[in-house]
């Protein structure tokens, strides 16, 4: 599948979202069922955005894929994790506002934040956006994460537009992710007898924190022991397509990586994340729910993403619980949620969905 990067020509449609595309011959018709692979930047939100889509069926059902972080895209990485899905499905996935290819074309303002709402109303100009493109009444929505949290919004607030929410690594308050990953990472420091980290968890103390350094250290330690305790990504999953790795791109996404992760967690702890709590959105849902889950995930800790999720009423709903798996995806992660996708929610979708 080629991702080679597209040309940018506008399509000016006043008001409208637009991909920049390549300049293209007079328009020929398209065979319904024929291979999709467009990349390109799309008016989201006010700006462009940088938006995906692959597929080797473009009749098959959209999946709406929100990258975690928030400043981690998958774009780059998205061939080898999906290339088993786009037979069944077409999946769409966008640089978000302050990440990746987005981010690089418009640098943020001194001072300009990031919002969970602001991203949760690009996330549905998405979503919209993907549907009237395709053809199709609704799409899927998957978010893992940070986009656990970004999802949850969406499908709340727009469950008209999406057949289910598939939810992976689910977060859910801010407060008890915090504190049980803080206590269950040094409960392992200290019973390993790990010197080192028992020695960094304590001088940072338990959370709430104000300085954002704490959130890079914890995440460094549970990194460490979820790899002694679960199944590895495949190298070739970190392995940028070569669109994504020039010079340019590459600065593009460690900026946009340094910036998001900032606003997420604040300068003084104050950042989008203290302000996580997927409980005060309440139970209902009116979409099917799916969340799956690394029983060694030390981020978020399948006791909080499970109390979280036998609060929901939903249509349907399904919490996977997976061994040997962390808080990053890995072949199993991938399995379980393609799995879901199959089982549950294909029988949701009619002909033509």
């Amino acid at each position: 599948m080629s991702k080679s990067l597209v040309l940018a020509v506008a399509l000016a449609f006043a008001g409208a979202p637009h991909l920049v595309l390549a300049a293209q011959p007079a328009a020929v018709a398209v065979p319904a069922n024929a291979a999709i692979n467009e990349e390109g930047f799309v008016r989201i939100g006010g700006i462009e955005q940088w938006v995906t889509i692959h597929g080797e069926d473009r009749s098959k059902p959209v999946i709406l894929m929100a990258h975690g972080g928030p400043g981690n895209p998958m774009t780059p990485y998205a061939h080898p994790y999906f290339q088993a899905w786009e037979k069944d499905f077409v999946i769409v996935q966008w640089d978000q506002r302050g990440a990746g290819m987005t981010y690089g074309r418009n640098p943020p303002a001194q001072g300009e934040h990031l919002s969970v709402e602001r991203l949760r109303d690009d996330g549905i100009e998405v979503a919209t956006y993907a549907a009237k493109h395709l053809g199709k009444p609704k799409v899927i929505l998957m978010g893992g994460s940070w986009s656990s949290i970004l999802g949850t919004h969406m499908a709340k607030a727009r469950p008209d537009l999406f057949y289910a929410y598939v939810g992976s690594s689910h977060l859910a308050r801010s407060a008890d992710n915090l504190k049980a990953s803080y206590d269950r990472t040094l409960g392992l420091a200290r019973a390993g007898g790990d010197q080192d980290a028992i020695g960094k968890l304590e001088a940072m103390g338990p959370p709430p924190w104000t300085n954002p350094r704490n959130f890079g250290i914890i995440r460094r330690i549970t990194r460490k022991y979820e790899a002694a305790r679960t199944d590895p990504a495949p190298a070739t999953w970190m392995e940028p397509n070569p669109v994504y790795a020039t010079e340019k791109a590459l600065a593009d996404y460690e900026g946009g990586e340094d910036y998001s992760y900032i606003e997420f967690v604040g300068m003084n702890g104050e950042g989008m994340y203290s302000k996580t709590d997927l409980y005060a959105l309440g139970p209902q849902f009116k979409l099917p729910v799916f969340v799956i889950l690394g029983e060694q995930d030390l981020v978020s800790t399948p006791e909080v993403a499970r109390a979280w999720f036998d609060t929901l009423q939903a249509p349907d709903k399904a919490f996977v619980l997976l061994p040997r798996t962390g808080h990053d995806p890995n072949p199993a992660m991938a399995a379980a949620q393609l799995e879901i996708l199959k089982t549950r929610v294909l029988p949701l979708i009619g002909k033509g969905g």
